[in-house]
Formats: C-alpha cells, sequence, structure tokens
C-alpha cells in the first residue's frame, strides 16, 4: 500500500504437469518447472502504480508437483522507490501452497506470499502516531500473507491476509484483500480477462497538515483486458483503474512521488499512483 505501501503485484503463475513413461508401466506424473519473462509498460500492484509509470522487467519460475498438488515459486520486478520503498528499485516474491480440482470443474488453492525489497530500508511515515510500536520500525520492507482461493471453470474468488504488519505500515496486520477474477479462452490464441478487488486496511490511517481529521486508505481496484497468443508470445492490454485516495494537491496517501531515499527525502515530481491506465504487456512462459 502505499507512501509506504507497496506492493506488488497481481502475481498469477500457471503450470502443466509433466509425465514421464516406463516400459510395461503406467504413467508416472514428475514434477513440472517452468519459467516466464514479461516486459510491461507499468507495473501496478493490485492497482496501484509500482513504477511511476514507467516500464517494468518481470520473471519467475514455478515448481510444481502434480502428484501432490504442492507448488513453490519466485516472481519478480523492477519497482519504484518512490511507491514505499526507500533505497529500494526491485521486487522479489517467494510463495508456496497445495492446489487440487475436483468434480472437474471446480479447485481450490491454499498458501502464503512473502514479498520482500531488497536494498529498501523502511522508515516512519510523517504523521504515525507515536504510540504505535513500529513507528520507528527500520530494515528491509516486507510482507507475509496467507491466501485461499476457489474456482469454478474460468472464474476465482481469493482471500489474502497479512500477517505481519502491511508492508510495514504501522499496526496494519490483519490487513486483507479480497479480489474476484475472470479468464475466458475466445479460441484462436485469443483472451479476455477481468478483475475487481477490495482493499480492506487494518487499523492504520493517515494523517497530513494539508488534511482535516484522518481518511481510510482502504480502496477498490478493477482492470479489463484482452490478449493474444502470437507463437508462443503472449501480447496483453488491458485497463487498471481504482478509487484510491491519490490527490497530490490534497496531499492524499496514494500520491506518490518518482524516488524516495532512508532519510525520507522524496523526488521532485508526483503522480496520483491509483489513476486509471492502460497497461501493454508482453510475455513468454518456457
Amino acid at each position: 500500500m502505499k507512501k509506504s505501501l507497496i506492493a506488488l503485484a497481481l502475481v498469477g503463475a500457471f503450470t502443466a504437469p509433466a509425465f514421464a513413461e516406463e516400459a510395461a508401466a503406467p504413467a508416472a506424473e514428475t514434477p513440472a518447472l517452468t519459467g516466464n519473462m514479461t516486459l510491461a509498460s507499468s507495473y501496478r500492484f493490485r492497482g496501484i502504480d509500482q513504477t511511476f509509470g514507467k516500464p517494468a522487467i518481470q520473471g519467475g519460475f514455478d515448481y510444481s508437483h502434480a502428484a501432490t498438488g504442492l507448488y513453490i515459486g519466485n516472481w519478480n520486478s523492477t519497482i519504484s522507490s518512490g511507491a514505499g520503498y526507500p533505497e529500494g528499485n526491485i521486487e522479489m516474491d517467494f510463495y508456496g501452497g497445495w492446489k487440487t480440482t475436483f468434480a472437474e470443474d471446480f479447485g481450490i488453492d491454499v498458501g502464503a506470499l512473502y514479498y520482500r525489497y531488497p536494498g529498501s530500508r523502511a522508515r516512519p511515515l510523517s504523521g504515525t502516531n507515536a504510540k504505535h510500536p513500529s513507528a520507528n520500525a527500520s530494515g528491509t520492507v516486507d510482507n507475509l500473507e496467507l491466501y485461499v482461493a476457489g474456482s469454478w471453470k474460468f472464474l476465482t474468488l481469493k482471500y489474502s491476509y497479512a500477517v505481519s504488519d502491511y508492508f510495514d505500515l504501522p499496526e496494519s496486520k490483519g490487513t486483507s484483500y479480497l479480489e474476484f477474477n475472470g479468464n475466458y479462452d475466445l479460441g484462436d490464441g485469443w483472451g479476455v480477462n477481468g478483475h475487481v478487488g477490495h482493499l480492506f486496511a487494518k487499523d492504520y490511517k493517515y494523517a497530513s497538515a494539508s488534511l482535516t481529521g484522518s481518511d481510510s486508505i482502504s480502496y477498490t481496484d478493477w482492470k479489463f483486458g484482452v490478449t493474444k497468443d502470437l507463437s508462443g508470445w503472449v501480447v496483453g492490454l488491458s485497463y487498471v483503474g481504482t478509487n484510491a485516495k491519490g490527490s497530490c494537491s490534497k496531499g492524499e496517501f496514494y500520491c506518490f512521488t518518482n524516488s524516495l531515499n532512508e532519510s525520507g527525502n522524496t523526488g521532485s515530481r508526483a503522480k496520483d499512483a491509483g489513476r486509471g491506465i492502460a497497461v501493454l504487456s508482453v510475455t513468454k512462459t518456457f
């Protein structure tokens, strides 16, 4: 979330089981290792700008075991320090869990996801109440969430719950995110997708000299997009929007600068990090 939020990143990874055959024996399922690489015109995590509107290079890998449903993976992206990661320039996600399908069209997925921003330094936020035990937090910005998802055909409902302070926001443990996603195959390499999510911010509220009182930093985000598979290269175009409060003229929470350092100095430019934007991407899975 931000001014010390952070983010991310709507990450989703799909793996396909591999099979080995033995003479005079049934086919045996073996683990599958896949990788992915993406170039995107912008990186939005739960609708919030993570790269100050600039392109991002992303990639990772997934290792799954079809017989047990267990999986682990890693995903990474370039980010802007101004998105709430002082001195940071990369996001690294590590996750693992278990998923299975039943009755053909139904599925369940449970796991944990750890976000880490190497080289970043958490710092107190202006307006933070000194009574918060983490008001003077320092160290690498990170976040740990547990998640559970249920799916039916091309629709998925997912709930994520932060078991640590949400990206080092003071006393934000228990922040959660509920999202509904759809991904429909139109055939001939074409696909459409949609997403709507809501962040339920726990306890933490921000205050600013330019505002009266405190405003919640909870918000709703959405996305609509289309994809085309071109000989294994998937080109995607989507529109991402939110109702996050990011007016820079009002000093709202989701107004991010182009940089942020450990001492709290900010860059010379600022943008509404929740503004609507079109995102173009190219992804290769191997």
